[in-house]
């Protein structure tokens, strides 16, 4: 849970609020724009993913914005040029919205992603949702924290003693119709009973921070800067993302910038809970084909 507390001293934490407010402004702007029938420009990218007026607006303003941070990192972002990526040893990762499709289907269940990556972990990360007016942020190494806008006001992630598991919230997207989700929660229900709860992008991260989802399973591909912010600020509170052997992702370690499926938890308890239902999931289907 989440406790209310004073402004924190950290300066990385202090320069980017700012920034992310706008952000968040200037995605409630266009996506009441959208939402209201106003012109819209939407365009597809080569792998036929779609990209908005939106997300290329708020990635041109993030990127101008941490250009003048100190000090300085280069820029790994959905909407941005990477060829010399490999020569880098530290960068951020930046999804400037996350959740297009989320957006395009008028639901506000979207996020802007960003995250700070060293020798290929994440060590500081970053989730915006701006029709909630909140960030959530943190350091890997520490609890993280949540600012909300509207209100001006920081509150502080509090572990709470781990309750006994009596119901299991599992995290699914709204089009999470694969029969292989049916069946990992099949697998659970013989254990305790399951409560499906649908959300968007890396919202149900946050969802996750806030309680309301224990365990997210994914079997299909995701792309390393969907998935960095929500993994570091999991594994800050004690839980994690690992991929589908159990290891945790690395980031700009390998020649595709494309993630397997993997599974999302709250502690580590629910974290052994979920890696056995996905060996008794493997023993019946082949998971790693989406």
């Amino acid at each position: 849970m989440f406790k209310q507390v004073t402004q924190p001293h950290d300066q990385l934490m202090l320069k980017l609020v700012p920034i992310l407010q706008e952000a968040n402004r200037m995605l409630r702007e266009e996506y009441q724009n959208y939402v209201d029938g106003s012109s819209f420009n939407i365009e597809k990218k080569q792998d036929d993913s779609p990209v908005t007026q939106a997300d290329l607006r708020v990635n041109a303003y993030i990127t101008e914005q941490l250009h003048h941070l100190e000090p300085y990192y280069p820029l790994l972002s959905e909407e941005g040029q990477f060829e010399e990526r490999h020569h880098w040893t530290t960068c951020w990762l930046l999804d400037p919205l996350d959740g297009t499709k989320e957006f395009l289907n008028k639901r506000p269940q979207f996020t802007i992603n960003l995250s700070l990556v060293h020798q290929g972990h994440t060590t500081f990360s970053l989730i915006a949702v701006p029709c909630e007016s909140r960030i959530y942020m943190g350091y890997t190494s520490s609890l993280p924290w949540r600012y909300d806008t509207a209100e001006n006001q920081w509150y502080r992630y509090e572990i709470m003693p781990l309750p006994t598991i009596d119901k299991v919230h599992l995290g699914l997207s709204h089009r999470s119709k694969n029969p292989k989700y049916q069946k990992f929660a099949e697998i659970i229900q013989h254990q305790y009973p399951v409560e499906k709860k649908e959300a968007g992008s890396a919202y149900k991260f946050c969802m996750m921070l806030e309680q309301k989802i224990d365990i997210y399973p994914r079997f299909h591909p995701t792309s390393e800067w969907d998935t960095s912010a929500g993994q570091g600020l999991l594994e800050s509170i004690g839980g994690g993302l690992v991929d589908l052997k159990g290891r945790a992702f690395l980031y700009n370690q390998r020649q595709t910038l494309l993630n397997g499926g993997f599974i999302a938890y709250t502690n580590a308890a629910l974290g052994q809970l979920a890696m056995q239902t996905l060996t008794t999931l493997q023993q019946h289907v082949d998971v790693s084909q989406s």
